[in-house]
């Protein structure tokens, strides 16, 4: 008799588990309490859907317990993901280095996985409202409204906790406790920071490139590199969802954080020193009000200007060698208290999770309990912007489908 396995959530790593348990030869069910699955995949990449990276590092995956991603992707690397799609028929663009359907839709991406599903008849549930999961010796009950269901093997795809509005609302986390599994703390990442200084209305939708490096109590835990915007209430843009799950994580933990951007990374200080100097003699002249136009964003010269108490009336000429250097680190060094990051409501995705020291990183199978398995967001695993997280998905996916259609009861 075939192994009836049961996959809790149809986002990309319950349809991928689906299919890879279903072309082993056991009988798959998805319980999906949305109205159709894969409801995410639509809205990733800006509705284009970068389904994952040519760039593939164990750096590019975070969580408490290091190296259990990246154990778990080498196992279904990034060469196995491009041949499961383009023998699924998508045939990807590279765009500095994220993988992209030629299509650039992300529609493409989900219409080939339910075609998948459709192929191999794998029951799609929707609409189901799973309450509980009890393990027995010899097989699940899994508990919903007004039905429940016996499996071989459970795979929990549940999500995280970000982007509710797809249908993510933590109840994976739920199901994994009651099974007796632990968490890391649940934060969101990829997503805005607020920040404490009241000049920021003043510099609302600001972009421009530079580099964010957060600060944990007083120590430097993330940087990167890219197009900073600046928001009524803070910093966003790539660069800052780059390193926001660190400044999630320390303010849940009652950290003090702090980002220092620099609005000149091409130059050192010592660069940008000489340049100003060179600036203020070729033009001394000048008022300091206008002496930015063309080097700064003039919102942004404005906050400098009054940050370094620096009058708007000034003569460039008459700058002194304490004031340049005031400039400088008001440029390069401009420091902000981070005080919250912005919900799970905006959060593309959440650090945190079902701790993966109680996972086998090989077939993503419960240390605790046999046969059941996890796939996908619900675990401690998150990647940083570029199609990381749906490689996560695709690894963590394959492994959970193919280990429970090969477990022993």
């Amino acid at each position: 008799m075939k192994r009836q396995i049961f996959v809790i959530g149809g986002g990309p790593a319950g349809m991928m588990a689906a299919i890879t348990a279903a072309r082993e030869g056991a009988c798959v069910t998805i319980l999906e309490h949305n109205d159709r699955i894969g409801k995410k995949i639509l809205s990733t990449g800006n509705g284009r859907c970068n389904f994952t990276n040519v760039n593939q590092s164990s750096k590019y995956y975070r969580g408490d317990n290091k190296g259990f991603a990246w154990k778990a992707i080498q196992h279904f690397s990034f060469d196995d993901t491009l041949a499961f799609f383009e023998e699924l028929g998508i045939y990807a663009k590279n765009k500095n280095g994220g993988l992209y359907p030629f299509s650039e839709q992300a529609s493409a991406v989900l219409d080939v996985l339910r075609m998948e599903i459709d192929r191999l008849k794998i029951r799609v549930i929707i609409e189901a409202n799973v309450c509980g999961i009890k393990a027995g010796k010899k097989e699940f009950q899994i508990i919903c409204k007004n039905i429940s269901y016996k499996a071989d093997a459970v795979i929990l795809a549940t999500g995280s906790k970000a982007a509710p509005k797809l249908g993510s609302d933590g109840s994976g986390y739920s199901f994994a406790k009651m099974l007796g599994h632990s968490m890391i703390p649940v934060v969101p990442a990829l997503v805005q920071l607020k920040c404490k200084e009241n000049f920021y209305k003043s510099l609302a939708g600001v972009r421009l490139q530079g580099k964010v490096r957060l600060l944990v109590n007083g120590k430097e835990v993330s940087n990167d590199v890219g197009e900073i915007q600046l928001t009524a209430y803070g910093i966003s843009g790539i660069p800052v969802f780059q390193v926001s799950r660190f400044a999630s994580r320390a303010i849940y933990e009652k950290k003090k954080v702090e980002a220092v951007l620099d609005f000149m990374p091409e130059l050192s200080e010592k660069e940008f020193f000489d340049y100003v100097l060179k600036r203020t003699e070729t033009r001394p002249e000048k008022n300091m009000e206008d002496f930015f136009t063309g080097l700064l964003n003039r919102k942004v010269s404005q906050v400098v200007l009054k940050i370094t108490n620096i009058r708007n009336t000034q003569k460039a000429g008459t700058l002194g060698k304490d004031e340049i250097i005031r400039i400088v680190k008001a440029v390069k060094e401009f420091r902000t208290v981070v005080t919250e990051a912005n919900s799970f409501d905006q959060a593309q995705i959440c650090a945190g999770g079902v701790n993966t020291k109680e996972i086998n990183p090989e077939t993503m199978e419960s240390l605790l309990i046999k046969n059941l398995f996890f796939a996908g967001e619900i675990m401690d695993v998150d990647g940083i912007c570029g199609g990381y997280n749906l490689q996560w998905a695709w690894s963590s996916g394959y492994l959970a489908g193919k280990g429970a259609a090969y477990a022993k009861n």
